[in-house]
């Protein structure tokens, strides 16, 4: 006699900010509910990307592994990489080995630094993708900066600014110059700007503003134009791409790779799967949503109340954000954040110095925070739905 099942099986795959707090979520949102949840991810431990540059200074952080953060949840985690995903049989495999069926797929694989924009970046320039890298770069820059030499930043985003000004405040005799086709701190106010490139200037970091990189050297970058910069390492923070996961599977994804979602975050092609943080293609009222910490832990957060609605028969409303903050530490000691229209354009209010320092870190610390509280309540994640901006969203 075959038994039917009644089970919801629901894969989560990636275990970074955004895929933690949805499978986390989820387990308690559904504790009641006849649903399986299964966690995805390559390594078994759990990436504080927001202190990725901490690691590449040489700073140690806390170990946290997934099986951990999980326990008592009754999520099950398997350690592996997704290979291949058919939409049609529904059904994910992991490392070509391991098939897993579901009946709802939360696409979270995020996103990491492209290298493949520049001749030899990938094979000369480091990047903060990965742990393990970063603690290989800083073993590299301990015996740099004991010589005095030279490192090199590409990138004058967010993470460019603060992995120079880490790295030039743990090394005041290295010569750190960050690399920019625009200014630091572009999307930032004046006078946050202003503070910005003060702290810099203390610092030392050197800038070298609307120049381009044409190429990495094992020893140099060359810039647009011919001239050369000396660099005993070089770190890649420029340019973003995402898994290609999605795209090879036939899921419909825009131009970049990310999946084209509909306003309720579901893939407009495959309704069962659900694309959070940088891998979704979201948009507001005001325009697209940009990747970062601050705008993914909302879709999670969003998907998951979508799906127990949905299976309790209920309603969903269309996911609204609007940014709030740009928070950027500049070394252990100070910070600067800039307040945010919803369309992350600066507001007039800004903050600096000891007071931005520890917002910085409460911000750092906030999702590991959400993880273990996650058993008993649910701490907000989102600081603003955007008002005004995203009523014609919903």
């Amino acid at each position: 006699m075959t038994t039917q099942t009644t089970t919801h099986r629901i894969v989560v795959l990636g275990a970074g900010y955004t895929g933690m707090l949805a499978a986390i979520r989820l387990a308690r949102r559904t504790r009641k509910l006849d649903v399986r949840i299964t966690l995805v991810n390559p390594s078994d431990r759990f990436t504080e990307r927001l202190r990725m540059h901490q690691i590449a200074a040489g700073q140690e952080l806390g170990d946290h592994r997934i099986p951990a953060l999980l326990e008592g949840t009754g999520v099950e985690f398997v350690q592996g990489r997704a290979t291949a995903i058919d939409p049609e049989r529904r059904m994910v495999r992991v490392d070509d080995a391991v098939t897993l069926p579901y009946d709802e797929l939360i696409y979270a694989l995020g996103s990491s630094t492209d290298t493949s924009i520049v001749p030899g970046a990938a094979e000369h320039a480091w990047t903060l993708n990965d742990p393990r890298e970063a603690h290989r770069f800083a073993e590299r820059l301990a015996a740099v900066a004991a010589r005095g030499g030279a490192v090199v930043v590409s990138g004058g985003g967010l993470t460019g600014i603060e992995v120079a000004a880490e790295i030039a405040e743990q090394y005041p005799d290295l010569t750190v110059t960050l690399v920019s086709t625009g200014q630091p701190g572009a999307m930032m106010g004046e006078k946050a700007r202003a503070y910005l490139n003060r702290v810099l200037d203390r610092l030392g970091v050197v800038r070298e503003i609307g120049r381009k990189v044409i190429k990495v050297l094992p020893d140099a970058i060359e810039l647009a134009g011919g001239a050369t910069l000396p660099a005993d390492l070089t770190l890649w923070t420029a340019g973003v791409r995402v898994s290609p996961l999605a795209a090879e599977s036939g899921i419909e994804t825009d131009a970049r790779g990310l999946i084209v979602v509909d306003p309720t975050l579901r893939s407009v092609s495959h309704p069962d799967i659900r694309a959070i943080g940088d891998a979704a293609a979201v948009r507001q009222a005001w325009g697209q949503v940009h990747g970062t910490c601050q705008s993914g832990l909302p879709t999670a957060d969003y998907t998951v109340a979508a799906i127990v609605a949905q299976l309790r028969g209920k309603p969903v409303r269309p996911f609204r954000f609007g940014y709030f903050h740009q928070p950027v530490s500049l070394g252990r000691r100070d910070a600067v954040i800039q307040f945010t229209k919803a369309d992350d354009t600066p507001g007039r209010f800004y903050l600096t110095g000891r007071a931005a320092r520890m917002y910085k870190e409460s911000v750092s610390s906030s999702p590991l925070n959400a993880y273990r509280m996650g058993m008993k309540i649910d701490i907000p994640v989102q600081l603003s739905k955007g008002g005004k901006a995203t009523r014609a969203t919903a």
